[in-house]
Formats: C-alpha cells, sequence, structure tokens
C-alpha cells in the first residue's frame, strides 16, 4: 500500500495518528442512510409518495468541511417516481437537492448549518437512475446517476470514447453535468478534432436530456425532454444545481488509445518560465506537442509531476500497457510517510511540516512511478484518463478557469505560477504555512456547439468554458487549483490573494478568469463563497446577458424554487 522508505516499528501514537487520519478519511466516503420509522416518516412528511422509501441521511461533501445530519433522504426507482417526489415537495414547502457521489466542494448541494428537520430532502440518484444504452452508433443515453468509471467503460465496449474526463471515476454524470466538468485536452500540433468529440466540457456532449420541470398546463412538475437547439436547453446544460435533470443523450465518438508519460525532472522554473525565457521545456511546448498535459506541483518542491498523453494508435515499446484505470496505487492510497505527517499536521497543530508534507508527496510520486512502472502506460484512453480513486488523501481545493488565446497559454501559467511562489515564500518567511497540498494546471478547449453536429445548437449559459462573445479568438481555458488540508491556518486569506491576483490578472485584456463551480472561491480572510464582491461579479465574469438568460429559464422552468438553497438564492439574487 505504501512507497518510499517507511518506519517498520512506529510508536503507537504515530501509528494510531496513520491509523485515524485514514479511517477518517475511509468516512467521509461513506454516507449511510438510516431507515425510517414508518410513523415518524408520515408525521414529518404527510401525503410522501407511499412507493418510495424514506430514510434518514447525513450529508457531507468531498472533504467534510459541508456537512448536515438527519436530513431526510429517498432514492426514486424511475424517473416517474422522481416526478412524484418532486411534486410533493412542492406542495409541501421543501427543497429537493439531488445527490450523487457528493464529489465537491462548493455548497450547491447543501450549504454548511442546514439544521437536522430542515425541509430539505435529499434525492440519491446514483442507486437507481443509472440505465446505459447507445441511443445511436455515435450516441449513448444513459441515467444521470451513471458513474463516469459505468459510462466509459460502457462506451469503451462498443469501441467508443471522449476525449477528456475529470480524473474521479466515481463522479455521477448528473453531477459532473451540473457543474460543467472537464479533463484536459486541446488539439495537439496538428491534430484534428474526431466527429462527436469535443475539447471542451462534457456538457457540450448532451445532445439533448430530460428533466423535472413545471409545467403551467398541468399545474404542476413534469418530465420534459429538451434538445441541443432549444433555447432553454442551454440554461439546463450547466445548471450548478438549479435543475434536476434524469437521463441525457451525448454525442460520442470513436475511442482512442493513450499514451500518458509521467516526468519529474523538470523544474518549476523552467516548466513555469516567462514565454521566451528558460529551456525548451515548457507547459506550452508540451501542449503544443501533445494537447493533453496536467502538472501537480507539490507545495515547496521545485519539480512539478507532469503527466504527458498523446494519441498512440499501437503502443510504444517502453510503454506498459493498461487495461484498466487507476494506475497509480501510491496516490489513492496515502503512503505512511505522508499519512503520518499529514496526522501530526492535523492532530498536532504542526502545521510547519508543510515543506516536509510537500517533499513526502513528491518522493512518493516519484520513487511510485518506477516501482509500480506507470511512468509511461498506454491503453484505451479510460484507462489512463481516470486515476484517481476515493481513498486518495481529502483537501480543500480552490478553482478557476483563466479563458485567454492557445498562443498566451505560457504567459498565464508563469505569471500565476510566480505569483503563487513569491505569496508562499513571503508567508513562509513570517512563520505561516497556508497550502500543504499541490497546484494542479489543466488546459481544455471551451465549448463549441458545433462539436456536437447539430444545426442551431448552443453553448451551455453558465459553463466556465462559454465562448465569450467580445473575444472570438479565445480558444482555451487555463484551469488553475491550489489544494490544502482544510483547517490550515491562513489559508482563506493566501487563497484569497491568489483569487484577487487571477481576478485583477486576468480581467477580460488578453485573459478572463471565471470560478470554477464545484471548487472554493470568493474567498474572505477567513472564509469561502462569502466575499460579496466576486459573488457580485460572477454574472460579469459569464456575461451578464448569458446570466440572465439562463437565470429567467431556470425561474420559469422552476418557479416555486424546488430545486435551490440558501448559497444558490444568494448567487442569483
Amino acid at each position: 500500500m505504501t512507497t518510499g522508505a517507511t518506519n517498520n516499528h512506529p510508536s503507537a501514537a504515530s501509528a494510531w495518528t496513520r491509523r485515524g487520519f485514514l479511517l477518517t478519511a475511509a468516512a467521509l466516503a461513506v454516507v449511510p442512510g438510516l431507515p425510517a420509522d414508518p410513523a415518524v416518516a408520515a408525521e414529518e412528511l404527510p401525503d410522501f409518495p407511499a412507493d418510495v422509501a424514506l430514510y434518514r441521511s447525513a450529508y457531507r461533501n468531498w472533504v467534510g468541511e459541508i456537512t448536515a445530519d438527519g436530513l431526510w433522504a429517498c432514492a426514486p426507482g424511475s424517473p416517474e417516481q422522481l416526478v412524484d417526489v418532486v411534486n410533493w415537495a412542492w406542495r409541501q414547502g421543501w427543497r429537493v437537492r439531488a445527490r450523487g457521489a457528493s464529489h465537491g466542494w462548493s455548497p450547491l448541494t447543501v450549504t454548511e448549518g442546514t439544521p437536522t428537520g430542515a425541509p430539505v430532502l435529499l434525492v440519491d440518484t446514483a442507486p437507481h437512475l443509472t440505465g446505459l444504452a447507445l441511443d445511436s452508433p455515435t450516441a449513448v443515453r444513459a441515467g444521470t446517476g451513471v458513474t463516469s468509471e459505468a459510462l466509459l467503460t460502457f462506451l469503451e465496449e462498443h469501441g467508443l470514447g471522449v476525449t477528456a474526463a475529470p480524473a474521479p471515476g466515481v463522479l455521477t454524470l448528473g453531477g459532473a453535468l451540473a457543474v460543467d466538468a472537464h479533463g484536459t485536452a486541446v488539439p495537439a500540433r496538428g491534430e484534428r478534432r474526431l466527429p462527436g468529440h469535443t475539447y471542451g466540457s462534457l456538457s457540450n456532449l448532451v445532445l439533448s436530456l430530460t428533466a423535472v420541470v413545471w409545467d403551467a398546463r398541468a399545474g404542476a412538475y413534469v418530465l420534459r425532454t429538451f434538445h441541443r437547439d432549444e433555447a432553454d436547453c442551454a440554461a439546463l446544460l450547466t445548471h450548478i444545481g438549479r435543475a434536476l435533470v434524469t437521463e441525457v443523450v451525448l454525442r460520442v465518438g470513436a475511442n482512442t488509445d493513450l499514451r500518458c508519460v509521467s516526468r519529474t525532472d523538470i523544474p518549476a522554473g523552467e516548466l513555469f518560465a516567462a514565454p521566451g525565457s528558460g529551456g525548451g521545456r515548457t507547459f506550452a511546448s508540451y501542449l503544443d506537442a501533445a494537447g493533453r498535459v496536467e502538472a501537480i506541483w507539490f507545495a515547496f518542491t521545485e519539480h512539478p509531476w507532469l503527466k504527458v498523453w498523446s494519441v498512440s494508435p499501437t503502443r510504444p515499446l517502453t510503454s506498459r500497457k493498461v487495461t484498466r484505470p487507476y494506475n497509480y496505487p501510491f496516490s489513492d492510497n496515502i503512503p505512511g510517510p505522508v499519512a503520518e505527517l499529514v496526522g501530526r499536521m492535523t492532530s498536532d497543530a504542526a502545521w510547519y511540516l508543510a515543506p516536509l508534507l510537500g517533499t513526502a508527496q513528491y518522493e512518493a510520486a516519484a520513487l511510485g512511478l518506477v516501482t509500480t512502472l506507470s511512468a509511461d502506460l498506454w491503453g484505451p484512453s479510460k484507462n489512463t484518463l481516470l486515476y484517481l480513486r476515493p481513498t486518495t488523501l481529502r483537501v480543500h481545493a480552490n478553482g478557476y478557469a483563466v479563458l485567454t488565446s492557445r498562443d498566451r497559454v505560457q504567459r498565464v501559467v508563469s505569471a500565476f505560477a510566480a505569483f503563487y511562489r513569491e505569496r508562499l515564500t513571503a508567508y513562509a518567511a513570517r512563520g505561516s504555512f497556508p497550502v500543504n497540498g499541490s497546484v494542479e494546471i489543466r488546459v481544455t478547449g471551451l465549448d463549441d456547439p458545433g462539436d456536437t453536429g447539430v444545426a442551431g445548437a448552443r453553448p451551455p449559459l453558465l459553463s466556465a468554458l462559454r465562448p465569450p462573445e467580445d473575444h472570438p479568438g479565445w480558444d482555451t481555458a487555463v484551469w488553475l487549483d491550489i489544494l490544502t488540508l482544510p483547517g490550515t491556518p491562513d489559508a482563506e486569506a493566501f487563497l484569497r490573494e491568489i483569487e484577487r491576483f487571477l481576478l485583477g490578472t486576468f480581467d477580460g485584456g488578453f485573459a478572463l478568469t471565471r470560478v470554477e463551480w464545484s471548487k472554493g472561491w470568493a474567498y474572505t480572510d477567513d472564509g469561502v463563497w462569502d466575499d460579496e464582491e466576486v459573488l457580485g461579479g460572477v454574472p460579469d465574469a459569464v456575461g451578464r446577458d448569458a446570466w440572465a438568460e439562463a437565470d429567467a429559464a431556470l425561474d420559469r422552468l422552476d418557479p416555486h424554487r424546488v430545486y435551490g438553497n440558501a448559497f444558490l438564492d444568494r448567487l442569483f439574487g
């Protein structure tokens, strides 16, 4: 389970710390449901649909920063049952929150402080809304509770695939589409997009979707299918929790074999050098050569873990063929030295150990790539695109997309990296270590609706990858995330400085910053998702017209705000 040097005879205290930390991480992966007492359920939820079982459940987001206990929950067995549940909620004045894998950070599902007994009903989609079938040779029909791994496995079995996907296979499709989930991919030099593929978000692959929406004539919520060329569909493609989608049809294309090569020998100063300086091993140079690049830069270290995927129809001689995903066990199972340091930092408030933790994570990756023969992998796309299990180290993550033109990617990455390094060094000089995880950098294309092949298709209105009308030359987004353990002192203040830098530097001139819906943003000095100026500026970054159109459509489809919570009410006004 571990890699690198370990102590074979740990003290009882250190062994307990590591064991306790791992058990805590594992517990966050499970949200237990307690069967409801029928009498209590009948009293608290009168006239609830009799054929839908109720249970008590806790809500935990990915890292456990947002929690709620004792909420009512159910798992409708069909879309029709879900309609009955939504209509019950409307009549009773309750709100419905769809829950998939709870693999998110922001309060789009449940807000912190939601009390036991609140009129909030969790609807679990993963148990039953999981249908998968080919709708045509180039389209798949999928229930929104299906996981990303199940979807990609089904596609692979039929010779189909996607260009890019998020690393965790546990994500439900509905949750991924709600927040315009993405991977990392742009065209390599000379590469042409394959039919049925996109370099944008997964939302841009939707051909049609079925949602539970208000029908004024019926005076109730009903199932309705929206096609990609319909105006309202553009608002539903990335709805950030303001709708409930039950099924989608996705455009897909021929599967590809990918080679993924990892490197840990390039200094950050070279990889993230200013354009025109440094050596030839820049982030942009790898992007041009392969089109699919990710950098993971552990805090207080000098050499990032660089992954480069390339389309490779035949296996290179040096590559190891992989027939399943999750090929970095040292990442999925927290190495002993890493767990010991995390235990000391969180239990003993030894946050000054952040540089040692960064080094331990880097060494675990560098050694693990060698010992597990995973530095050069090759196989069907799914097997290298999916690489993150729920057992990995759980950390807080902020997130932003910086839209720009392809030729300015290195400029964006370099400016960000220089500011991040300078501020981290300044904090450390005064004895503060606000980051103990990593920086993650990915690059995607924008959501070009032409990729669907549907005449009249429009991009998702609320997607961070929606092309801005006033910059037709922009075609790329640089995704920037900073990861740190929950509760790290000064983390919010540090991330606020980063956010202010991004918003001020990439303000629409040569690049534009948009928030990543599922991550952390709108930082104050001691909180997150709470800065009024940033919250108020979100519609401007998305585009005021697009924001207003999406808001109006979502209000029309859910005039009673059954799908919402206090944070979404505040964000949309």
